[in-house]
C-alpha cells in the first residue's frame, strides 16, 4: 500500500479537490510512504498527442517559423540520414518518455506516422516493440497509435494488424493489455496526406480489433490541401469515410467552423488541443471554450518535437491558458489541468486515468509548491499553471509504483539516456 501524505491539496479531479492523504493499492503488502508536505497532488498527466521518434529532431535548421510544405521535407531527410531502426526508435523514445516523466506525464500517445519504405510487417512490429519497451522500461503507460502518412492503405493495415497482434497478444480488450500498460490504436496523419483508402484501411483494422481511431484534421494547412485536391474541407472529408464517430480523437482542429463545432459534438468525436505545436507553425489556436461549450471532450498534447521542441505537457497547459484568450474567453486553469488529464484519458477510452477518485489506476504527481516560485501564490492549484512555467514535479506513481523520487527517475539516469540519443545520432547506420 502506497500512502502520499502531508498533501497541502489534492486535486481529485477538474471539479473536486480536498486535504489530506492519498492511499493507493499497489499490490504490495509492504507499506510505502511518500512525503507531499507543502505539495499539491493530482492525477498523473496524460499527453494525448505525441511524436516520440521527433524527440531525436528537436530545433533542426529549416524546420523553425516556416512552411509545413518546407518543415516536412526536412524531417524527412533527417530521419532518412539517421536510419529507421528499433535502436533509433528505442532510445528516441526512452528520452521521450523520460522527458514526459520528468515533467509529470504518466501516460503518452505516441502518433507513429514515419517508417522505412517498404517495411515488411514484421520489421514494423519490431520498431513498435522497440518504442513500447523504451516507455514501459521507465514505468510509464504508453498509447502506440499505428499512424500512416502516404503509406499504401494496404501495407499500412497489414502492418498495423500485426503491431496488435504482435504487441498485445491474447487477453487484451479493446487495444488494451491486461495491465493496461499498453495501448494500440490506429490513424492517418490527415486528409492532407492519406487518401480515402487508408482511413478506410485503417478504420477496418480498427473495427476488428476494437481500436481507437485517431487523427490530425483542420489546421489551416490542413484545410487549404483538403480545399485544393477534393474541393472540401476536411472534416467534410472524415464524415463521408466514417471517420467522425465516437471511437475517433481529432488533433489541432485550429480552423473549425460553429457548425463543424456542432458536428462534431453530435458524432461523439473527442479533440486534442496542442498549442505547443500550432502556436509556433502558425497553424492558430484552437478554440477550446466553443468546442467544450458544444459538449466536445477535448484533451491535451504537445505533438512531437520537431514542431514543440520540449514534450513538456504542463508548461503547454499554461500555454494554452494564456492564448485562449485570443479566440475567446480565457480558459481557468483547472479547465486545463482537466484537459490535461481525465481530457486526454476519456479521448484515450481510458477512465481509469487522468483522476484520483473510485476506479482510478493510481497515477499521480505530487508538486512541491513550496518555493520561491509559488511565494505570494493564493490558489496553490491554479499556481501549478500560472507559476513556475518549467515546473517538475517531485514525486511520480504509475499505478501505485513510485517511478519518480525527489526529481529524479527510479530506474534509470536521465543524463545517460541523453547520451545514449546523442551518441546514436552521431553515427551514420550500416548500408546508409
Amino acid at each position: 500500500m502506497l500512502t502520499v501524505t502531508g498533501a497541502r491539496r489534492v486535486l481529485v479531479d477538474p471539479r473536486t479537490e480536498r486535504d489530506g492523504d492519498v492511499v493507493v493499492d499497489d499490490g504490495n503488502d509492504v507499506p510505502t510512504t511518500l512525503d507531499a508536505t507543502g505539495c499539491v497532488v493530482t492525477a498523473g498527466l496524460v499527453n494525448a498527442h505525441h511524436h516520440l521518434l521527433q524527440t531525436a529532431f528537436r530545433t533542426l535548421p529549416g524546420t523553425r517559423g516556416v512552411p509545413m510544405a518546407d518543415w516536412l521535407p526536412v524531417m524527412a531527410g533527417a530521419y532518412g540520414r539517421v536510419g529507421h531502426d528499433p535502436e533509433l526508435y528505442g532510445l528516441a523514445a526512452a528520452v521521450g518518455a523520460a522527458e514526459g516523466l520528468l515533467s509529470g506525464v504518466t501516460t503518452i500517445a505516441d502518433h507513429h506516422l514515419n517508417w522505412p519504405a517498404d517495411a515488411a510487417a514484421d520489421d514494423t512490429v519490431a520498431l513498435a516493440a522497440a518504442t513500447v519497451d523504451a516507455v514501459r522500461g521507465l514505468g510509464g503507460r504508453l498509447v502506440f497509435v499505428r499512424g500512416s502518412a502516404r503509406d499504401d492503405p494496404d501495407r499500412a493495415a497489414e502492418s498495423a494488424s500485426a503491431i496488435v497482434t504482435g504487441l498485445l497478444g491474447d487477453g487484451a480488450v479493446g487495444g488494451v493489455d491486461p495491465d493496461g500498460r499498453l495501448q494500440v490504436a490506429v490513424g492517418p496523419a490527415g486528409v492532407h496526406s492519406d487518401g480515402e483508402a487508408t482511413f478506410r484501411a485503417l478504420g477496418e483494422v480498427a473495427a476488428r480489433h476494437g481500436l481507437r481511431r485517431r487523427t490530425q484534421a483542420n489546421e489551416q494547412v490542413d484545410t487549404a490541401i483538403a480545399l485544393e485536391r477534393y474541393g472540401r474541407r476536411p472534416l467534410d472529408l472524415l464524415e463521408e469515410w466514417g471517420w467522425l464517430a465516437p471511437d475517433v480523437t481529432v488533433a489541432h482542429l485550429c480552423d473549425v467552423t460553429d457548425d463543424e463545432i456542432a458536428r462534431l459534438a453530435a458524432a461523439g468525436v473527442t479533440a486534442t488541443h496542442a498549442p505547443g505545436c500550432d502556436v509556433p507553425m502558425g497553424w492558430g489556436v484552437a478554440p477550446v471554450a466553443r468546442l467544450a461549450e458544444a459538449g466536445v471532450t477535448v484533451g491535451l498534447g504537445t505533438s512531437g518535437g520537431g514542431s514543440n521542441d520540449a514534450g513538456h505537457l504542463l508548461a503547454d497547459a499554461r500555454l494554452a491558458m494564456q492564448v485562449s484568450a485570443l479566440v475567446g474567453p480565457q480558459l481557468p486553469a483547472r479547465q486545463v489541468l482537466g484537459m490535461a488529464t481525465e481530457g486526454s484519458a476519456l479521448g484515450l477510452g481510458r477512465p481509469e486515468l487522468g483522476h484520483l477518485g473510485a476506479g482510478s489506476a493510481g497515477d499521480l504527481c505530487v508538486w512541491d509548491v513550496s518555493g520561491v516560485a509559488d511565494a505570494g501564490v493564493d490558489d496553490p492549484v491554479a499556481g501549478l499553471l500560472w507559476a513556475s512555467p518549467g515546473r517538475r514535479p517531485k514525486h511520480v506513481v504509475v499505478g501505485g509504483r513510485v517511478v519518480v523520487r525527489d526529481g529524479r527517475l527510479v530506474s534509470a539516469d536521465e543524463r545517460e539516456l541523453a547520451a545514449r540519443l546523442g551518441e546514436r545520432l552521431r553515427r551514420t547506420p550500416a548500408g546508409a
